[in-house]
């Protein structure tokens, strides 16, 4: 940062809309398109660098519509130092955080699109990733699964709580029939669905299945009852939405500490972009709570980003990464899945 902050920056934005090559069920609905935008950081030399404010509407906290977002965006490019020096003042937008520290890192490696040191790696990097099969009706979920089986995953990750409990424990049965939990590891994601008075039965059904872990299987903000579940569970819960809008560090601290959840789970642009989400893990470390980063519906920029971020710790848990090839049109990118990992060619 010290070499840029005598320099003058120049910041635009603009946005994009994506394709999903499918509708694509979500708890907030089925998507068929998904807006972004593109954050552009230009020094005196002309070079660039760009980021992805990615947000997810009813789930980001920084989106109220395109004409608030856009305001804030204005203004961050009005003077992008200022909050690159103070990134306090981005605290309620991680998502324009997320984008601008991107844009910010791209630039100080030359406007290449290489974020963080795992970018320049000679030969790239691996990063073991989950497969998600996303929600719809019992047959539509069941061929997913069928396509990430062949293609050679070997963590599967289920949405819960779209349709009957017990289809859904079904579908869950079909796999554990085939594959054992040393062949196939299973995580589910119940972004809130089960009420607390049934939650716990529900996860006592679930791990008969040997259920790697559940996320967030009750809503966010019943600190208490995600407590007593976290204490009581018969399989690992993840927090996911219970971290959105939790900024300040006493906050997180007291949280974790609260809670004591098994994991947590980061997604940058919603949880306070790369410095936010580092603190989290920082603090996670601390109490000894493991993690994994996920994407959340970024375009191949994003991702990128993203990705170079997560290979910085080398991980061995599989990560929720990969979302770039659900649209129809995407930017160009170093990135492919390949059996079950999303690889990074170096483009240096």
């Amino acid at each position: 940062m010290d070499s840029l902050k005598n320099q003058q920056l120049s910041a635009s934005y603009e946005a994009f809309v994506l394709n999903f090559k499918r509708p694509s069920g979500t708890s907030r609905g089925v998507l068929t398109q998904k807006k972004g935008w593109k954050l552009t950081l230009t020094n005196t030399e002309g070079i660039i660098g760009l980021g992805e404010c990615s947000v997810i509407p009813g789930l980001s906290p920084d989106y109220l519509s395109d004409e608030q977002y856009e305001a804030q965006l204005k203004l961050v490019c009005q003077n992008p130092l200022r909050f690159i020096e103070d990134k306090v003042l981005l605290l309620d937008f991680p998502s324009i955080l997320c984008g601008l520290e991107s844009a910010f890192f791209d630039l100080q490696n030359g406007g290449k699109g290489i974020y963080f040191d795992s970018g320049k790696k000679e030969h790239g990097f691996r990063i073991p990733i989950n497969g998600l099969i996303w929600m719809g009706d019992e047959s539509f979920m069941q061929d997913q699964i069928e396509e990430k089986l062949a293609a050679g995953f070997s963590c599967i990750k289920l949405k819960v709580g779209a349709i009957n409990f017990q289809q859904e424990l079904k579908l869950l049965e079909g796999i554990r029939s085939r594959f054992d939990a040393s062949k196939i590891t299973l995580r589910v994601d119940a972004n809130g669905a089960f009420h607390p008075d049934e939650a716990l039965r529900k996860l006592e059904e679930l791990s008969k299945l040997e259920i790697h872990s559940i996320e967030q299987p009750i809503k966010a903000g019943f600190r208490k009852e995600m407590s007593d579940l976290c204490a009581k569970t018969p399989l690992p819960i993840a927090l996911d939405e219970e971290l959105i809008g939790v900024n300040l560090r006493n906050e997180k601290i007291e949280l974790l500490d609260t809670i004591r959840p098994q994991y947590i789970i980061l997604k940058p642009s919603l949880h306070g972009g790369f410095s936010g989400s580092k603190e989290w893990i920082e603090l996670a470390d601390e109490r000894k709570i493991p993690w994994w980063i996920t994407s959340a519906l970024e375009s191949n920029i994003g991702l990128n980003a993203i990705a170079q971020f997560t290979a910085t710790f080398n991980p061995s848990l599989p990560q929720g990464l990969g979302t770039g090839g659900l649209y129809e049109t995407n930017f160009d990118a170093p990135l492919e899945i390949e059996n079950g990992f999303l690889r990074y060619q170096s483009a240096v």
